[in-house]
């Protein structure tokens, strides 16, 4: 392909997306779906001009990795550990957990019932659909009110943390008895944080005495190296992207009396504002081609399967059923508006394409993962439409 044509393509891509990403913004419509539909569109116009997009395969896992540590940054530059939100930080890591272990466990069970596979490969199958997707859910969170804009911020935040944290774990599972597996995790997991604490310490230094006006791609260009060195050595990589958000936005808790004369300036502030930018523009492009490729190697038939579309409507039952009581739970007020806030999305995708092929549930439908994302991100458009049509009734 030309290289003025591959520039087109790809410009057009990021800002059609872009305007998905407004319209989502204006007409409460998950821009995941916009995203899905014009991949599907673009494998039909390569299919009529006989055009061959190669390398999709190794292009798509790529992507998918580096959306998720940009995600997982992303909200851990969301999250605030203050004393005041000591309530909501506490409730929306309740809900995560239980929306985590009781819809893992519950599609799990129905799985085992349908397939009579190995409860563990069922386990393994069903715990990417518990995850709530941030991005999606944080979209389209306009039509909530304050308190219920926060609390599915920190919901899908710490859902997209403890939910990779299980999925880690579990895989351990795969050749280890259940101790060796706790002890290989918790070991892991203490050595990855020490060194995250490390790594942290580090950039935060080095953001406060680079004077060069390229300044945080580099320091990311270190994380993302750190993590790549981490997973080869499959350790819990994305602790440390998480510790290292959760650091920077809260360096106060962390850096006091002389070390903050050493590791911060006073421009500090502004320049964690454009790292916050940076990473969420970073996401912004990372989510957009990963979306459209899904969309572009989906194959229409595995979509309109009957079987496939049964099991996707059972699990968007399970999940919304399930929601229900972790919001009566945890959650204080009126349950009706977040109760549809449950999308499935980039990390669902990612985590269920990178189960090992030895793990993998026989006679489960590849199309059931992008059904769940489209009607799960259906059911939150529904909801969000019918709480805004409520507020202007009243």
């Amino acid at each position: 392909m030309d290289s003025s044509i591959l520039i087109i393509v790809l410009s057009l891509a990021v800002l059609i997306s872009y305007g998905f990403d407004l319209f989502s913004s204006r007409f409460q419509m998950p821009s995941v779906l916009l995203l899905l539909g014009l991949g599907m569109l673009i494998r039909l116009s390569t299919t009529y001009f006989s055009v061959q997009v190669p390398y999709l395969d190794t292009i798509l896992p790529t992507l998918g990795t580096l959306g998720l540590i940009l995600v997982v940054l992303e909200g851990g530059l969301d999250l605030e550990l203050e004393s005041t939100r000591l309530g909501v930080l506490s409730r929306t890591l309740l809900a995560s957990l239980l929306s985590i272990v009781g819809c893992t466990l519950l599609i799990a069970t129905m799985l085992y019932l349908l397939l009579n596979d190995s409860f563990y490969h069922c386990l393994i199958t069903a715990l990417p659909f518990s995850i709530i997707s941030s991005t999606a859910s944080n979209s389209i969170i306009t039509s909530l009110t304050g308190w219920q804009q926060e609390f599915v911020v920190y919901e899908s935040a710490f859902s997209s943390i403890l939910g990779i944290m299980a999925y880690n774990f579990l895989l351990l599972l795969s050749n280890n008895s259940a101790l060796g597996a706790v002890w290989s995790f918790t070991r892991d997991t203490v050595v990855m944080a020490v060194v995250s604490v490390v790594c942290c310490f580090l950039l935060l230094y080095l953001i406060g005495r680079i004077n060069h006006r390229i300044k945080f791609l580099p320091i990311i260009s270190v994380l993302f190296l750190v993590y790549a060195l981490a997973e080869i050595n499959h350790l819990s990589s994305l602790l440390l992207v998480l510790i290292f958000g959760l650091f920077l936005n809260n360096t106060e808790l962390f850096i006091r009396g002389r070390l903050s004369l050493i590791l911060k300036n006073d421009l500090f502030e502004k320049e964690l504002e454009q790292l916050k930018n940076l990473t969420a523009e970073g996401a912004f492009v990372v989510r957009t081609f990963f979306f459209l490729i899904f969309g572009y190697i989906a194959i229409p038939t595995e979509l309109v399967d009957t079987d496939a579309l049964i099991v996707g409507i059972l699990f968007v039952f399970v999940i919304i059923g399930w929601r229900w009581i972790t919001l009566r739970l945890t959650y204080r007020g009126r349950i009706t508006p977040l109760l549809w806030m449950a999308p499935r999305g980039l990390i669902s995708l990612l985590l269920y394409l990178n189960i090992p092929e030895s793990l993998r549930l026989l006679g489960f439908r590849n199309g059931i993962p992008m059904l769940v994302v489209v009607l799960s991100s259906l059911v939150m458009m529904a909801g969000s439409r019918g709480r805004k049509g409520m507020m202007n009734d009243e």
